[in-house]
């Protein structure tokens, strides 16, 4: 088989973006090991596959939106610091930022949409999309209700605002001002039980005008793209799943037991078709539109009639009256309104892309080449709660941009292109999903490293398979339950390179100065060594390409471990034969795989694979993947003078945590 054929094409340039933290807190351990290690991970990945110069990682700490304001306010309150809000964002800006770099993060720019030049270019940019959202005629100006405490005469954004989800179905535990903890999108009115976060009052609502993206609108074209992502090998199935849920029509969900109260109205109602399931409490009541249901909506409120609607593709609000946000432009006579959050935080990753390329001393266009060309690839790691904005309104948005004419889901040259969107599932802690806001804490993300190493907690986020499903991240030392005689979960991957790789590389070094002088001896690596590293090789090609990043994990377990059984049964027969030719091919074969082992384990361990390659004495050529099939005497000038760097005894190239050394 000609292998070579049928090797997944990457882009000439890469963008990838990890999600963005709210400025409100420093990262607990959900940031790290649910988005941004995956995305170092593929980043790392592209720089070797593609050349660090055609990729950029961009993120940034969100600075907008009510958490922030919320735990802002309540600093206040309870007069835990004296400070601008601004200062309380750059504070926890700081804290993101080291907390990224120990965690070995190789963001190009981890920047921040609310300070310093960034803030700037991203309030140009967000003007930019309302004027062309605008003038393509994607906007409409709505006037709606908002919630509003009475006793504090102020109206409430966001999170200030708490009650329950009204969706069909929905599991979470806290719903506010117009969507709920999990992302479910609603109108305000809505909301079931809501309260004021600021007196404990239930709010009244009040009407607002705002403008709004017609997101209803693009329903065919976003049912046309998630018909292409399910034909593609690296959609995950979650991705598809949840963006389905929402292409669905507008549905309300009434008990059984009120068919006939609706039957008594039907003629006072918009058209409607019926659905019941006998295995189901509620029947549907499904709607040709948004606006038929709505109708529906407020003449059984009128009725008293309970019932709870479905998802499907609503308005999506991009102002509101925040104080603390991005100015929107002015137009038709509506002033003073900011930019909502999310909307905001969706193009975001443009503007630190055009931040950091103006860094670079690059022109005002520059950052086309990256969003707006075919041969660019954008690449986006989310949260399964974030799958509504950035795999609908995000899309939609961006096929807007096109113009007023035909839009397509494959832009021309010139247009943002449509992202790939590599959504995780939960990352739970000890079983229970962990919220700041909820009951259940989650470890901060620098806490987790006075326990563990930044690259063994790397391996194990990578090992989880959140792409498959939400998984328990279950620490030993933080584990109140944990028997004392158990091993710790969370060292299973990170073992593999403090034990098993590490002590190949170690044998390597160490046989290679007691017998060779310190060099790597000449010869030829046997055909089927040579083999099983190609295999391996590809292999892990794909399941990159398919960002399978558990599957990677177990694919280098069983290749790094073979290696090691391969050195050591090796080496008991040169014991008992004193076979010393037999002794220099297995150092020649063992290097061999050493060095596909520390290229494809790179993107993981960064810190411990780059000691290794100092050590062997190459330099970046070594990471190169058009020479990924290279054995290392084609990275020396002169194989039979080539020195290695001398390792001293016990120096470890992938180290344990002090706390695991006893």
């Amino acid at each position: 088989m000609d292998t070579e054929n049928i090797r997944p094409v990457f882009p000439k340039r890469a963008v990838v973006t990890g999600g963005m933290p709210y400025g409100s807190k420093e990262l607990h351990f959900g940031h790290v090991g649910g988005v941004f290690v995956h995305a170092d991970f593929f980043a790392r990945f592209l720089r070797d596959r593609i050349g660090e110069d055609n990729v950029i990682f961009v993120s940034g700490t969100d600075c907008y939106g009510s958490p922030i304001s919320e735990s802002y306010r309540q600093l206040l309150e309870n007069a835990e610091a004296d400070c601008s809000i601004e200062e309380f964002v750059a504070y926890n800006y700081k804290l993101q930022k080291e907390a990224l770099e120990e965690y070995n993060i190789s963001l190009n720019l981890f920047s921040a949409s609310g300070l310093g030049r960034a803030r700037e270019i991203h309030e140009q940019v967000s003007e930019e999309v309302f004027n062309c959202l605008y003038d393509n005629g994607y906007l409409s100006k709505n006037t709606t209700s908002q919630f509003y405490d009475s006793e504090l005469d102020v109206y409430l954004n966001g999170r200030q605002v708490e009650g329950y989800c009204p969706i069909e179905g929905c599991r979470s535990d806290k719903g506010y001002a117009d969507e709920c903890s999990l992302g479910h999108q609603y109108m305000p009115s809505e909301l079931i039980n809501p309260r004021s976060k600021l007196t404990g009052n239930k709010p009244v609502l009040r009407d607002v005008t705002n403008w709004y993206f017609k997101l209803e609108d693009f329903q065919p074209l976003l049912q046309e793209w998630v018909d292409h992502l399910m034909q593609l090998p690296n959609t995950r199935p979650i991705l598809t799943n949840i963006l389905q849920e929402f292409l669905k029509p507008p549905v309300i969900y009434v008990k059984k037991d009120h068919q006939s109260e609706v039957d008594a109205l039907r003629n006072r109602l918009p058209e409607f078709k019926t659905e019941e399931e006998e295995n189901k409490t509620s029947f549907e009541m499904i709607f040709e539109n948004l606006e038929d249901r709505e109708k529906a909506c407020n003449e059984l409120t009128e009725n008293n009639i309970r019932y709870r609607t479905g998802k499907t593709l609503v308005p999506f609000r991009l102002t509101g009256n925040a104080e603390w946000g991005v100015p929107a432009p002015e137009r038709e006579g509506v002033e003073g309104l900011t930019f909502w959050v999310w909307p905001e935080s969706l193009w975001a990753p443009v503007s630190f892309t055009r931040t950091y390329l103006e860094m670079q001393n690059l022109g005002d266009e520059e950052w086309k080449k990256w969003w707006c060309s075919p041969d660019a690839g954008i690449y986006q790691f989310i949260g399964e709660d974030n799958i509504y904005f950035y795999g609908l309104a995000e899309p939609a948005m961006f096929m807007a941009f096109q113009g007023k004419g035909a839009l397509s889901i494959h832009p021309e040259e010139g247009h943002i292109q449509l992202p790939n969107l590599i959504a995780n599932s939960h990352v739970l802690f000890l079983d229970k999903k962990a919220s700041s806001s909820g009951e259940v804490k989650p470890p901060m993300a620098r806490e987790l490293l006075e326990h563990y190493t930044a690259e063994q907690l790397r391996a194990h986020f990578l090992g989880l398979g959140l792409g498959i499903r939400s998984v328990s991240f279950q620490p030993k030392p933080l584990n109140p339950k944990a028997n004392e005689r158990d091993g710790d979960p969370v060292l299973k991957e990170g073992n593999l390179l403090t034990n098993v790789l590490n002590r190949l590389a170690r044998s390597c070094f160490y046989t290679s100065q007691k017998y060779y002088e310190g060099k790597i001896p000449i010869g030829q690596v046997r055909e089927e060594v040579l083999q099983s590293a190609k295999e391996t090789i590809l292999e892990y090609e794909q399941l990159m390409y398919r960002y399978e990043f558990h599957n990677i994990m177990n694919l280098m377990d069983t290749y790094i471990r073979n290696a090691n059984k391969y050195w050591s049964s090796g080496m008991k027969e040169v014991k008992d034969t004193g076979d010393m030719d037999l002794q220099a091919q297995i150092v020649v074969d063992s290097f061999h795989m050493l060095r596909t082992a520390i290229v494809l384990m790179h993107p993981a361990a960064p810190e411990g694979t780059e000691m290794v390659c100092e050590y062997l004495g190459f330099g970046k050529e070594f990471w190169d993947w058009s020479r990924i099939l290279d054995t290392v005497y084609d990275f020396m000038e002169i194989p039979k003078e080539h020195e290695l760097k001398t390792l001293e005894p016990r120096v470890d190239f992938f180290k344990k945590h002090p706390s695991q050394l006893k």
